[in-house]
């Protein structure tokens, strides 16, 4: 009886290189849009991996440029690969490869940070928030310019279980700058530990694969480059709606050198700011001269629970700013304002 045969993995037919590509289509990393070309295929086949296995899943690159990182994603057996690219000098190669790949690989010409990634992939693939991942990936070498904000707006969608969440925990495998990179990972008390350490770790599991050196890159960034992997925990860590712990966190760590005292008594209206920063702090239990970096996730939960609390008993609260109420006290000094802020008659 013969044995059972083994299904042969997808590999790409015979190709123009990546180098032999960015010379076909003329093309060239735009330095305002901080492109930098990845063409060491050991490299991107080792990004590809930190995403776990890819044999039959789908998957949303982002910013694919000339196709590097798209190949191995591929030659890694992806079912279904969606890229999305902003700009279209790049489209022309990414075809090419999709005729390559028939079936494989989807090519929308669009802006990830406005593409409606609830939309790109089929319901069927969608878990239990509760239960393991989807078979779904989200892989990038993302443009500088563009990392923060972006992993910043898909931490919102996580908390909010929208956009590319809506199929459940979603996992992704990014590229940073080496400094964003070890800001997202940094631990309690590091120096590297930010706004961004916190609002990630509530939310994932944030671990840091292995950093790319910028000579592997054309052209050559001035700074090296981290691959940083994400998946959404079940439960995160803070149970209150994403705004208002990112509120919290940023008012901290603005004063990042200071006692987080500093920082918390700025979530309130000057009048009210030495009592309500008081009540904060005891209801948290959090020591008030502990510097911003020394404050754990925990800290960050009791902090975020005391403001929650007190903007339940105080209309308004929630919404306050305190630079809006600096801004109107600086306006009201101008000369020739009246008490109401409008400028007098001259």
């Amino acid at each position: 009886m013969a044995g059972p045969r083994k299904i042969a993995s997808f590999r790409l037919p015979p190709l123009p290189t990546i180098g032999e590509v960015i010379k076909l289509y003329n093309l060239r990393a735009e330095k305002q849009l901080s492109q930098n070309f990845l063409l060491d295929m050991r490299l991107t086949d080792k990004i590809v991996r930190q995403a776990g296995s890819l044999r039959d899943a789908h998957v949303c690159e982002v910013g694919p440029g000339p196709g590097g990182l798209t190949r191995s994603i591929l030659n890694a057996g992806a079912a279904d690969l969606l890229v999305v690219e902003k700009d279209n000098r790049f489209i022309p190669g990414l075809k090419l490869l999709s005729e390559a790949a028939p079936g494989k690989l989807r090519v929308v010409h669009g802006d990830i940070l406005t593409y409606r990634m609830d939309r790109g992939f089929p319901d069927v693939i969608t878990k239990a928030w509760e239960d393991d991942p989807p078979d779904l990936h989200i892989i990038g070498n993302l443009p500088f310019s563009v990392s923060t904000p972006l992993i910043i707006k898909w931490l919102e969608n996580i908390s909010n279980r929208t956009g590319p969440f809506v199929y459940g925990r979603t996992r992704l495998t990014l590229t940073f700058q080496k400094e964003v990179a070890e800001r997202l990972t940094a631990s309690t008390a590091s120096r590297q530990r930010s706004r961004l350490s916190i609002m990630a770790q509530y939310l994932c599991t944030v671990k840091s694969c292995f950093t790319i050196p910028g000579r592997a890159f054309i052209p050559k960034p001035e700074v090296d480059v981290g691959v940083v992997h994400f998946t959404p925990l079940a439960q995160p860590q803070i149970q209150q709606p994403f705004k208002l712990v990112e509120k919290v966190v940023r008012n901290v760590f603005q004063f990042r050198r200071k006692r987080c005292l500093k920082g918390i008594q700025m979530l309130f209206p000057e009048a009210q700011r030495p009592e309500l920063a008081e009540v904060m702090m005891r209801e948290a239990d959090v020591d008030p001269t502990l510097r911003p970096t020394e404050l754990s996730i925990p800290d960050f939960r009791a902090l975020a629970d005391a403001y929650s609390h007190l903007c339940s008993e105080n209309q308004g609260l929630l919404t306050y700013d305190f630079r809006e109420e600096l801004r109107l006290k600086h306006l009201h000094r101008r000369p020739g304002s009246c008490s109401n802020g409008t400028q007098q008659p001259v």
